[in-house]
């Protein structure tokens, strides 16, 4: 009888930390928020013949999804796989990759795109009803050790560049090879990574330290002139792995004016789900679908996390979307993006600290690296 008394008191407990919320209400405050996701991988799919514009039966991302799931801007990832730093045809594929956005995204559907370059633009976009495409380099190896490339890369429309991917570069550290023997390691940024580093805070572009090694995270903040972003990652603290990060690295983060953008990926939330990816890879088998999937929950835990670690000035959305085979139930695709409003708004957030999440901290982060710029 007592557990059954605690049960009940727990579950009593856990109702009075909620609120109830209306549907009238949750509409409302999305509506008045201007969410932009800072990580979205259907470039991938759009790059080899997808249609972004019409509904898919597969996948996180499509046009009838964004307009349902109330998405005013999303960065497109332009993703160079490590296995083209190996063929020495990173830029090549960073250039494909700006292509698809530009071409298939925004130039294939002007009625609901428009490419933004700026803070102000993406405003501007949601005043005027369409959805504002941005760009962003998932992997430093694209620039192939050049400066060079870099600032045409941010003359195309790229707007902040991933140090790293899951391979160490030439110039920065990675979180995803820190077991291979193998990789020659710079202990965080070498020379040139800060000289890069330096080169973005010059021309504009915003620093992402999604990916990278914990040390390279550290020489990052300090090296950075202005603000910096984690575009996908979530808290070490409720998921023990590599690529989120720890509570140090969260408060040093905000500290400094910079914005975590939560992570969907159910490997990045949830403790079981990532133990259960590292049996799969261990095991040589596809990666499909989790039994121990992630849910709505854990998104906000994390959210809820960085808040108190790092104030709400500090958090984001950077969902991965199309990056990832696993999402968590609740926020399937991007159609879902309202069920997250609701349970901010149970868990008491106001509307004007879920406006500060879904885009303002982004917007922000942005318009000080834009006021950095020829420094």
């Amino acid at each position: 009888m007592r557990v059954i008394v605690g049960i009940g008191l727990l579950a009593m407990s856990a109702a009075a930390q909620q609120r109830q919320v209306t549907d009238a209400e949750v509409r409302e405050v999305h509506r008045s928020a201007l969410l932009i996701d800072s990580h979205n991988d259907v470039t991938s799919k759009t790059v080899t013949g997808f249609d972004i514009g019409v509904r898919a039966a597969k996948g996180h991302t499509d046009v009838p999804r964004l307009r349902e799931g109330g998405v005013g801007a999303v960065f497109f990832a332009a993703y160079v796989a490590p296995a083209y730093a190996k063929d020495h045809t990173a830029a090549n594929r960073a250039l494909q990759m700006i292509d698809t956005v530009r071409h298939d995204i925004v130039g294939a559907h002007p009625s609901d795109f428009v490419f933004a370059l700026t803070a102000d633009d993406i405003v501007a976009a949601h005043k005027n009803g369409k959805i504002a495409a941005l760009i962003g380099i998932e992997g430093g190896h694209a620039i192939e050790d050049s400066p060079r490339l870099l600032r045409d890369f941010y003359a195309l429309g790229v707007r902040y560049m991933t140090l790293t991917h899951t391979n160490t570069n030439g110039w920065a550290d990675s979180s995803g090879d820190m077991k291979d023997t193998t990789v020659v390691r710079h202990d965080g940024l070498n020379e040139l990574g800060r000289q890069i580093v330096h080169e973005m805070n010059r021309v504009g572009m915003m620093v992402d330290i999604s990916h990278v090694s914990d040390k390279t995270f550290w020489d990052a903040l300090e090296t950075s002139k202005v603000p910096i972003i984690a575009s996908h990652s979530s808290c070490r603290a409720l998921c023990n792995v590599p690529r989120n990060m720890t509570d140090d690295m969260i408060a040093a983060l905000g500290k400094k004016g910079g914005v975590i953008q939560i992570n969907f990926n159910c490997g990045f939330l949830r403790q079981r789900s990532a133990d259960e990816e590292k049996r799969i890879e261990a095991a040589g088998r596809p990666a499909g679908q989790l039994r121990s999937r992630a849910t709505l929950s854990d998104v906000v835990a994390h959210i809820d996390h960085a808040v108190k670690i790092a104030g709400i000035d500090a958090v984001g959305i950077g969902s991965d979307f199309d990056g990832v085979t696993c999402t968590p139930e609740g926020l399937d695709d991007v159609s879902k993006f309202p069920n997250l409003t609701r349970a901010l708004l149970e868990k008491k957030y106001s509307a004007a600290d879920i406006r500060k999440i879904y885009g303002e901290n982004l917007l922000r982060v942005m318009r000080s690296a834009e006021a950095g710029r020829g420094r």
